[in-house]
């Protein structure tokens, strides 16, 4: 299947670890020009050094805080200078944090939701002139399977990931007039470095195929996904094979979850 990614310009935000780096790798694989973006220097040239020694591309790596509304507006300035357009943006950027009501103070309320959910409006903001320029393009923005169907002692995670599926619904009624496309992905048990480190602590003895088949019994497909499997579903909506695909929310949890 063509996809018609070959000379598009991609962002991803988080794009030095787990799901977003293993996205960016599957964009240069198929011909597109990417800027991956995080805070830390250091892991941004580990990931620019990862997938250059997989695949002969330039990767454009840019040092940004996306809970920062002039970071996120530097972020797309600098990518269009280097690049001269863009196509893609996958709001990625996130970290997991689980609990209960109660147990939640007022900062972390406001630093999640400045990462998770303002920082895919302020770059999907700033992108926008852009991807108008370019007679459309396409948004994804990261979220997780909570957020259908939050659980007791999800918070704030689910609040904020429950308010990037409306985000993400609204916005591709709004932009769509634009040729533009806005989707979601929602991430269920995935392979990250938080459950590797899971697994050395609790089973170090078994393999991780081992590993994600005990920690999947409750999962219909019986097994942890891996980083590679959301990285595919990513590349796809962003796609032209996808071009008529929008305003959807996709599960990637290999079936476990409640709601469609």
């Amino acid at each position: 299947m063509e996809l018609g990614l070959k000379d598009k310009v991609a962002i991803i935000t988080g794009g030095s670890k787990g799901i977003g780096l293993y996205t960016a790798l599957q964009l240069a694989k198929e011909g597109a020009k990417i800027a991956i973006v995080a805070r830390n220097e250091t892991t941004l040239q580990e990931a620019k050094k990862f997938i250059e020694q997989q695949i002969n591309t330039e990767v454009l790596t840019i040092a940004a805080n996306v809970t920062k509304e002039e970071d996120c507006k530097r972020v797309i300035e600098e990518t269009v200078a280097h690049f001269g357009k863009l196509n893609i943006l996958i709001n990625n950027a996130g970290t997991s944090s689980a609990n209960s009501f109660e147990d939640v103070e007022t900062e972390l309320w406001h630093s999640d939701l400045s990462l998770k959910l303002f920082g895919a409006i302020h770059c999907s903001k700033f992108a926008l002139p852009y991807l108008k320029e370019q007679k459309g393009g396409s948004i994804v923005n990261v979220t997780a399977v909570l957020a259908k169907t939050p659980p007791a002692s999800s918070l704030p995670t689910s609040v904020s990931r429950s308010a990037g599926l409306a985000l993400t619904k609204a916005m591709s009624k709004d932009l769509g007039k634009y040729n533009i496309r806005v989707n979601t992905v929602c991430i269920g048990l995935i392979r990250s470095r938080q459950i590797e480190e899971l697994w050395q602590n609790t089973m170090p003895e078994k393999s991780w195929e081992e590993y994600s088949i005990e920690a999947g019994k409750t999962i219909p497909l019986g097994r942890i996904g891996d980083t590679e499997e959301a990285a595919n579903v990513i590349t796809f909506l962003v796609s032209d094979a996808a071009s008529y695909v929008s305003g959807t929310a996709v599960n990637i949890d290999g079936g476990a979850g409640g709601a469609l």
